[in-house]
C-alpha cells in the first residue's frame, strides 16, 4: 500500500532506538534518531537538525506503524534533542489492533527498530565519502518498524510490565529535563 500525502518529498531515516521499558499502558522511551551515525542510505543526522521543525511545528509529530499514514499506533508525549540525537517518550494507544500488536512484538523482541519520516530543508554531500549530511530536517512522523535500514537501529531492552513502576520516576525526570532544554533552545 502507497502512501498518498500531498506534502513535499518525504524520505525515511531509521536510526537508533533504545527502550529501557514498555510499561503495561504502552508507554516506551528512546532514541529515534541518534547523532553521528550513517546509516545504509548513506545518510547521516548532525545535531540541531531537528531543532527549528520541533520549534515550529503547528501539528504534533505522528506516531506510525511502518510509515504507514493510515495507521496511527500511538501518541508522542515527549519529543526533544538531547547531545546524543532525538528522544521520543511515546503511548501505544491499546485500544488500537495494530496498536496492540506493535506492543506485543517490541515486548517479543521482533519488532525492534524506530524510523523518521521527513522532509529535507538543508544538507550537504562529502565529495570524498559520498554521505550526505543531514543539516535541517522537517520531522512529520516517527514509525516502529520490523527492518531498519540502520543496523544499529534497535530496541535493546524491553522490560516486563513487572519493572513498570521503577520507570515511571526516571520518564519524569527526563521529560522535565528535556522540556527545561528545550525551552533554554528557543529563548
Amino acid at each position: 500500500m502507497q502512501n498518498k500525502a500531498s506534502h513535499q518529498t518525504r524520505a525515511h531515516k531509521t536510526c537508533s532506538l533504545e527502550i529501557k521499558s514498555i510499561s503495561s499502558d504502552g508507554t516506551f522511551a528512546g532514541y529515534a534518531s541518534v547523532f553521528g551515525v550513517v546509516d545504509s542510505q548513506h545518510d547521516v543526522v548532525r545535531p540541531g537538525a531537528f531543532r527549528a521543525s520541533l520549534k515550529s511545528r503547528t501539528q504534533p509529530v505522528r506516531l506510525l506503524w511502518q510509515h504507514q499514514w493510515d495507521q496511527p499506533i500511538g501518541i508522542i508525549e515527549s519529543l526533544f534533542e538531547d547531545a546524543n540525537g532525538l528522544y521520543i517518550k511515546a503511548r501505544l494507544l491499546l485500544d488500537v489492533a495494530q496498536a496492540r500488536e506493535a506492543y506485543a512484538l517490541m515486548k517479543a523482541g521482533v519488532v525492534r527498530g524506530l524510523s523518521i519520516g521527513y522532509s529535507v530543508k538543508t544538507a550537504k554531500r562529502n565529495p570524498d565519502t559520498g554521505v550526505r549530511e543531514l543539516l535541517a530536517v522537517d520531522l512529520w512522523e516517527i514509525s516502529l518498524v520490523t527492518l531498519p535500514a540502520n543496523e544499529a537501529a534497535q530496541v535493546t531492552v524491553v522490560k516486563s510490565s513487572s519493572a513498570d513502576s521503577g520507570t515511571a520516576p526516571l520518564f519524569n525526570a527526563i521529560d522535565r529535563a528535556g522540556m527545561v532544554l528545550m525551552d533554554l533552545i528557543r529563548r
